[in-house]
């Protein structure tokens, strides 16, 4: 059965948002279907935008590889995507927080917005806050390659 995940024990939070020169349809996209193209390791993406499908990838940072799981929450084409995000250590340590991406056309291209909630710790939370500016740049560098 669905369920959302309960945050009213883990109120940390943070926004950022980020002006790109893409289409939200190429950002749905590269959220629900190519995160192996702008963020996960070549060939370790398990992904299916439906909503609460299980999902797993890998990243690699500084000679390591750091697994991610999380399900679909909401999908809204070109609009809004919602999944939950879980990492070990130094990530989310294990909880289920929830990551909610908008996309808002404009004259340029689009507006996204990244909310990330449900950090057991504001440490954690401050080190995702300095770390998604530079995941939505190296995402928008990736896209317009």
């Amino acid at each position: 059965m669905f369920a959302a995940p309960d945050l009213s024990d883990r109120r940390y939070e943070l926004t950022t948002d980020r002006a790109m020169a893409l289409s939200a349809d190429v950002l749905y996209r590269a959220w629900t279907q190519e995160f192996d193209r702008w963020f996960a390791a070549p060939g370790s993406v398990l992904m299916e935008p439906r909503i609460d499908a299980p999902f797993f990838f890998q990243t690699d940072f500084q000679g390591a590889r750091h697994p991610h799981y999380g399900r679909f929450l909401r999908l809204e084409p070109a609009r809004l995507v919602e999944l939950t995000w879980v990492t070990g250590d130094g990530g989310t340590e294990g909880a289920e927080t929830v990551v909610t991406v908008t996309f808002t056309p404009e004259a340029d291209g689009t507006r996204v917005r990244l909310r990330h909630a449900g950090f057991p710790r504001e440490e954690l939370r401050d080190g995702h806050r300095d770390a998604w500016p530079l995941v939505l740049e190296q995402q928008e560098k990736a896209l317009r390659a």
